[in-house]
């Protein structure tokens, strides 16, 4: 008789055992769901980079959201694809009220008041440049871009946004906001600030999506490089002071020990985004044949949920919620 005292196995017998050990569990209200929007009308074009993906009209954005809400989703987030006639160097298309994002952003909080809209806060998909940032001399000036960012933030409080989510990565734009919508009265908007957003290659379906890749270099001047960890902290701490409501990490899956150091270091919400390449990696593969994309999905949020973010945007909240009703979950 071999004699052994501790078998961890007894606890991973049975379904029924696992499902009562089982340490973390993706919910519906841990998820945030990413739309893209077009300009025009009865439109739904599919994205070629990133299957069961779409851009969509206003009007047929609110059929889709009116079938996410049906199945419990409740937080959205807006990207608006812009025609390149309307773009310039200071993103002026961005707080054009007739324009398409805040048209998209009046329309959806009529419709649906009680569900949670998350904006963008960028100049990249209105800028001439493709930059996040003001361009001169081919640099990207900080300081000339936060007013920018916050008359954008401003009008986009202003047509009901729920959550601004500043992704430019310049310094000093969390404290810049926060001060521009309280004054403008919108002291009861949150601030989700892309905290650790990495220069990644993982965003290129996002960039095709929204035909917003820089129109030369790189923005390595301004997020961050993938080799470190210790700076994620310094970002956090600043927009901590500067009166950011939730931390994000950007991408997930490449980073998940700077969603488990955010955790460990901050008691603010940490949200993760799990980006276009990520999910387009697990739909070409499934697509081959060489991977099943429904376990490959769930294995991807739990690790996610794991690592500790307490919200996930992800292009898979529709799917996965789907999962989990017609699997009664």
């Amino acid at each position: 008789m071999i004699n052994i005292t501790h078998r961890p196995r007894r606890n991973r017998a049975t379904q029924a055992i696992r499902d009562l050990v089982q340490e973390h569990f993706v919910m519906l209200n841990d998820l945030m769901y990413p739309l893209f929007l077009v300009d025009g009308e009865g439109k739904k074009e599919a994205i070629a980079s990133m299957p069961g993906q779409y851009r969509w009209s206003v009007d047929t954005l609110l059929v889709e959201i009116e079938s996410c809400v049906t199945l419990g989703i409740k937080a959205f987030v807006l990207f608006p694809n812009i025609a390149e006639t309307l773009k310039d160097a200071h993103a002026t298309e961005s707080w054009n009220a007739s324009g398409l994002y805040l048209r998209a952003i009046r329309a959806v909080k009529q419709r649906f008041p009680h569900i949670i809209l998350m904006t963008d806060v960028a100049m990249d998909p209105y800028s001439s440049d493709g930059h996040d940032g003001v361009v001169f001399n081919n640099e990207i000036i900080n300081d000339l871009t936060l007013p920018i960012l916050a008359r954008m933030a401003v009008a986009q409080a202003e047509a009901g946004a729920d959550i601004i989510g500043p992704s430019d990565m310049m310094d000093g734009r969390v404290g810049y906001l926060r001060e521009a919508l309280d004054e403008a009265s919108y002291s009861n908007v949150r601030i989700m600030s892309y905290t650790a957003k990495y220069a990644s290659a993982f965003y290129g379906p996002f960039r095709d999506a929204l035909d917003s890749a820089p129109k030369f270099g790189d923005k390595k001047t301004y997020q961050m490089n993938p080799a470190n960890s210790r700076e994620a902290l310094i970002e956090a701490e600043l927009d901590v002071m500067e009166g950011a409501d939730y931390l994000m990490v950007k991408p997930a899956l490449p980073y998940l020990d700077i969603i488990q150091a955010l955790r460990n270091n901050n008691n603010l919400p940490i949200a993760a985004y799990n980006v276009s390449g990520e999910y387009a990696m697990i739909k070409a593969a499934a697509e081959k044949g060489w991977l099943d994309g429904t376990k490959s999905m769930i294995e991807s949020l739990t690790s996610i949920k794991r690592a500790g973010a307490d919200i996930i945007l992800t292009y898979f909240a529709k799917e996965y919620a789907q999962y989990l009703h017609d699997n009664k979950l």
